[in-house]
């Protein structure tokens, strides 16, 4: 049988900057119909794996590398999930991807989009970062810029520790104060908001990202590993 320690060498062997391992019983507050036993009935493991996101495309005076950079690893990162399923299967392991943040469907029950499941919670559950009031996963390694993907299996793999506590200082409100379309500061992002700001301006631009604000701002915006870089 495959060891944890095996299975996270696959993913770094294929470019994977980060790799941790949830069980199955660390998601009992998944939203109702987006719960890795919904997708896949005999998933005991959650494998979660991440990819630096380079933080000199936040210093740029065009949104374009930025988009190029957060597209790119969109498809890589669905494309390793995939080799590394099929590794997986031919160790006699069910092993299935869950798609980049590119790939969402609706919830009908509170008009959300949402991935099949959230990288970001598995992520989170799996002792990889902890999610900030920016909502997004602030690793120790890399702060907040980090892009994810999970791959769901049957594998009864060892998980890693949680991480405790939140990344942000009590009294911080950086990304609440500067976010132009106030979707923050709230239990859960005002997505309708961030999107149509971040998104929806000239037709041209409507794939480009135009707004990064939550991700730049925050003092968690780079770990360890990053903060030779200045942005």
């Amino acid at each position: 049988m495959i060891t944890s320690a095996e299975v996270k060498q696959l993913l770094f062997d294929m470019g994977a900057d980060l790799c941790k391992i949830a069980s199955i019983d660390r998601f009992d507050d998944a939203p109702e119909g987006f719960h890795p036993l919904d997708v896949l009935p005999s998933c005991k493991s959650v494998v979660v794996f991440a990819k630096k996101f380079p933080a000199g495309t936040t210093r740029c005076n065009t949104n374009i590398p930025y988009t190029i950079t957060r597209n790119t690893l969109c498809t890589e990162m669905d494309i390793m999930s995939v080799k590394f399923c099929g590794l997986m299967e031919e160790c006699g392991i069910t092993a299935v991807p869950t798609g980049t943040i590119s790939n969402t469907r609706l919830d009908s029950k509170t008009g959300r989009h949402r991935s099949i499941v959230s990288a970001k919670h598995c992520a989170s559950n799996a002792g990889l970062g902890r999610i900030g009031k920016n909502t997004l996963l602030v690793t120790p390694e890399y702060g907040n810029m980090v892009w994810l993907n999970a791959v769901l299996t049957d594998a009864e793999l060892e998980p890693d520790e949680i991480l405790g506590g939140s990344p942000c200082e009590e009294n911080c409100s950086i990304c609440i104060d500067n976010c132009p379309a106030t979707a923050l500061g709230e239990p859960e992002m005002k997505q309708g908001a961030c999107f149509m700001h971040a998104f929806k301006t000239e037709p041209a631009e409507e794939l480009n990202i135009k707004c990064h604000n939550c991700r730049t701002l925050c003092p968690n915006c780079l770990g360890s590993e990053n903060k030779h870089i200045k942005i």
